[in-house]
């Protein structure tokens, strides 16, 4: 091999080593777990309960806006029955208190598959090996000016490898996000008015939970079509 195999060999390999020591902090740190998202931003628990006072706070005062427009104003105004909408205002008092348990439990729904997805047993996966294999398969078929073409290959597929994972990062810091300031979301649901928000809340909150788990069985995808080029080189 000349020192243009050597150059490129190495390049590869470094580049390997790198996204295989990504690779396992990343996918061992995300999930529906937010330990790790508290160990970042340990404030969010914090801000959480004041976001709980100001959601009833702010359910409270929607509640005697919208009775002082049935009782004060009365005519040529929209209102809500008086009845229905105390009912709501105490029903989302109670959510928006209880918000962290009812986050918590929709959060342990969905990091069940998620775990079974990460969990699942795969061919052993090795970014280094993977370069080596692909640089001797070629080797044996070309000069050393294909090893560029391998390179580039590597650095293709490290790169959007990359990308997956950033994205599946910023989903679960998304995630986090919309965790600790659901109580302001069930605020938003003790108004006619308003509900629309609640329930956009709601769509994104599931959205989310559902396509990080989707990004985790991407990933998982991408480790066994690994995992199996590096057991059966000779067989793709």
């Amino acid at each position: 091999m000349g020192i243009l195999d050597g150059i490129v060999e190495w390049i590869a390999e470094q580049v390997m080593y790198g996204l295989d020591l990504i690779n396992t902090s990343v996918l061992g740190a995300l999930g529906c777990d937010m330990a790790v998202f508290l160990r970042y931003f340990p404030a969010a628990e914090t801000m959480c309960e004041v976001f709980v006072a100001l959601a009833i706070g702010l359910i409270l005062l929607v509640w005697v806006w919208n009775l002082f427009k049935n009782f004060g104003l009365g005519i040529g105004t929209e209102a809500e029955d008086p009845v229905k909408l105390t009912i709501r205002a105490i029903l989302f008092i109670g959510l928006a208190y209880y918000s962290d348990q009812i986050v918590d439990m929709v959060l342990d729904i969905g990091g069940t598959p998620y775990s079974w997805i990460l969990t699942s047993t795969l061919p052993s996966l090795d970014f280094a090996s993977f370069s080596s294999v692909m640089l001797t398969i070629i080797g044996v078929c070309a000069n050393g000016a294909v090893a560029l073409i391998v390179l580039i290959l590597v650095l293709i597929l490290a790169w959007n490898y990359l990308k997956l994972l950033f994205e599946a990062a910023e989903r679960y810091v998304l995630l986090g996000v919309l965790v600790y300031t659901a109580p302001m979301a069930f605020a938003m649901g003790a108004s006619q008015a308003t509900s629309n928000i609640f329930k956009c809340w709601c769509r994104m909150f599931g959205g989310q939970v559902f396509l990080l788990m989707m990004n985790a069985w991407c990933l998982r995808l991408f480790t066994s079509m690994v995992g199996t080029f590096l057991a059966n080189p000779l067989s793709l």
